[in-house]
Formats: structure tokens, C-alpha cells, sequence
């Protein structure tokens, strides 16, 4: 097939990746390029993916920042990146009309780009990368209404029933990982704590950290400023923690390329997943889990459904943070082998590849029909 893949223009498609939507796109990319299908990625300027054909969107991603998803706030209101989005996924839609493909898969999350891509006369596939937002449901009603309805997918069973309140999801399609590249560890005797994820509130940055002080463990916290007041809040936050419990016990880094996250990763005793908006799925949660090391982390969106709980999972109640803390000491006991078995049994990109396949095919079939 030739394939049409969408990202997000947020951010380019480069090393260290701005979030799990962007890690994922390009290993699914990788993956569906292998398989023998032609793919094509349309993305930010400055994007590379190894072996794969991009074709750069001439738009310039740091302008778009006041369209970026901050759940719990009201969206910034710009006239002139709100403008620019619309006229890049014009371009976008143009480039694409202007090919032959055969299906078309959209995984960016802005209004317009659902709306450009309901012109196009491909079938379209959308997947949902975020928690259920009413400004994207109507534009997915209005899409749903055209010439050439798409096909809807979410990223997991409980990120689909809550999109389903507000629109017809067809189908469920889970990121899967590249597990034989990821290294593990069958022991470790590091009592450190990892969170990895970008700044902002709904990724839970500052529950990390007080579930490690709670703990009493030392944290590494790794991630893109992605929301600067959150990124300020979170620095301010753990300056304060140093100066009432020196030493400090936690170190702050930017956003790790993968490979240097996997290593710190299998390094660390658990990693934290303590959102605060309903998980769609959890990326960080399955890489941990590849790399060997537990999660500790709230019940929460589709954070379960990656996770085996007591086997390569503690999860508590949303928002429990004391219980998390409480957590850390029994994920001590959780089996590393157990983690990189649950993670090669159900999170592998090949049957992420074959679900992707199969929803083509029937994105094909529809339109035949």
C-alpha cells in the first residue's frame, strides 16, 4: 500500500522527540516501510525518519506553541498561530492530493487537520493521540458528514469508550514497541526512581516527586519544558524540596533521546507514571516495562491496559500519592524478567503492525464499496 502518515506539526520528527505521538509515528513509519509498504511522512521542517521518504511541511513548529494541548487550561487564544495551522495543513492536504496514495492516517490533533483531511478524496484513518475534547469531536462530526467519512481509532479500550461520548470510534489501535532494540536488565540494585514526560500538568512531574519524597528515594526527572509556567513551577518546586530536605535528592534533565532513556530507565529501581488527565495510553509505562523495570503509578485512562498490575505494575487509586509512595517498596519486589516478558508478550510493534493492516484494508474496502 502507499501510505500517507500525518504528524503532528508541533514539533519535528528529531531526536529527542517532543512526546509518545511523535516516538511512536516514527517507529510505526519504520515498521510499515519494512513490511514493503510505501510510506510517506508529512511533517514539521527539520524531520528525519531512518529509511523513510518525509516530505517537510514548510511550516516552522516553534510557531505553533499557543496551539499546543495544555488539558486543565483554557486554550490560548493566537490569531496568528491558530492562522498558520490552518494554512499548514492546507499545505498539507495539497501535498497530499497531489500524490497517489492509498490511504491516508492522521495522527496530528488539531481541528484543522481533520477538517483539510475530510477534503481529500483517500481514505482517511484518524488515530485520537488525546483525552476526549468537544472542539475535536465536532470537527470529527463534520468530517463524518462529507463525501469520505474516515475511520476513527483510539490508542486504548478505555481511551475509545470515553471518545465514544462523543463520537463513533471504529476501532482501537495501541502503539506497540521495537522490544528487541531496547536493553534490559534481569537485576538491578538501584533504589533510584525515574519519571519521564514532558512539563506539564497532566503528565504529573510534581506528584513524582512527592511520591519519591514520601518514598524516600532519590528521582530523576527528564523531560521537555513543554508548558514553560508548569516547567518554572516544577524547578521551583523541587528547589524548594532541596532547601527543607538536603541533600537534594532530586536531579532535573532535559528530554533523553531514546536510547539514552532506555539505559537510565533499566537503570532505575521503578519508574512513576502519575497522571492527572485520563492516560490515553502510556508510552513511558511500556518502555519501562521493555527495559525490564516495574511501574508505579495511578489506575487511570489506558495506563492498565499497558501494564500487568502485581506482575509488572503498582497501581493505586487517581491522585493517591501516599499509596503510590507506599507502592515503590512492593514494585521492589516485582520480577525484572517478569516486566521484559509481559512487555515482549503484548506491546511488540509487529502486532501493532498487523492491527495498522488490517484497518487499511478496511479503510480501502469501505471506499471500494
Amino acid at each position: 500500500m502507499r501510505i500517507a502518515l500525518i504528524a503532528p506539526l508541533i514539533a519535528p520528527l528529531a531526536e529527542p522527540h517532543l512526546g509518545g505521538v511523535q516516538t511512536f509515528l516514527v517507529d510505526l513509519a519504520r515498521g510499515l516501510t519494512g513490511r514493503g509498504h510505501g510510506v510517506t511522512v508529512f511533517a514539521a521542517r527539520g524531520s528525519r525518519v531512518e529509511g523513510v521518504t518525509v516530505a517537510e511541511v514548510d511550516v516552522d513548529a516553534a510557531a505553533l506553541s499557543a496551539t499546543l494541548v495544555r488539558p486543565g487550561r483554557r486554550p490560548a487564544h493566537d490569531d496568528a498561530a491558530e492562522a498558520l495551522a490552518i494554512e499548514a495543513f492546507a499545505a498539507t492536504a495539497a501535498l497530499i492530493g497531489s500524490g497517489e496514495f492509498d490511504v491516508v492516517h492522521n495522527h496530528a490533533f488539531d481541528v484543522p487537520a481533520i477538517l483539510h483531511a475530510a477534503t481529500l478524496a483517500t481514505p482517511v484513518v484518524h488515530t485520537l493521540h488525546m483525552p476526549a475534547d468537544a472542539r475535536i469531536g465536532a470537527a470529527l462530526a463534520v468530517a463524518a458528514t462529507g463525501a469520505n467519512p474516515p475511520l476513527v481509532a483510539g490508542v486504548s479500550e478505555a481511551h475509545a469508550d470515553a471518545w465514544r461520548r462523543l463520537v463513533p470510534v471504529d476501532c482501537v489501535l495501541r502503539p506497540g514497541l521495537l522490544i528487541d532494540a531496547i536493553p534490559w536488565r534481569a537485576t538491578s540494585t538501584s533504589t533510584r526512581l525515574l519519571f519521564a514526560g514532558r512539563f506539564s500538568r497532566e503528565k504529573g512531574a510534581m506528584e513524582a516527586v512527592e511520591i519519591a519524597r514520601l518514598a524516600g528515594r532519590r528521582l530523576l526527572l527528564c523531560g521537555p519544558g513543554y508548558d514553560p509556567e508548569y516547567a518554572a513551577r516544577v524547578r521551583a518546586f523541587v528547589r524548594d524540596y532541596a532547601l527543607n530536605a538536603p541533600p537534594a535528592t532530586v536531579d532535573i534533565l532535559p528530554a533523553l533521546e531514546r536510547r539514552t532513556l532506555w539505559i537510565e530507565m533499566g537503570r532505575s529501581a521503578a519508574v512513576i507514571c502519575a497522571p492527572a488527565w485520563e492516560e490515553p495510553f502510556g508510552l513511558v509505562a511500556a518502555e519501562a516495562n521493555a527495559c525490564g523495570t516495574p511501574v508505579v503509578g495511578f489506575r487511570r485512562g489506558g495506563l492498565p491496559e499497558v501494564v500487568d498490575e502485581e506482575v509488572s505494575a503498582i497501581l493505586v487509586a487517581p491522585d493517591d500519592v501516599a499509596g503510590a509512595a507506599a507502592g515503590v517498596r512492593r514494585a521492589d519486589q516485582l520480577s525484572r524478567v517478569a516486566c521484559r516478558r509481559h512487555a515482549e508478550e503484548t506491546l511488540d510493534l509487529e502486532a501493532t503492525l498487523d492491527a495498522h493492516e488490517r484497518v487499511y484494508l478496511r479503510a480501502l474496502s469501505a471506499r471500494q464499496g
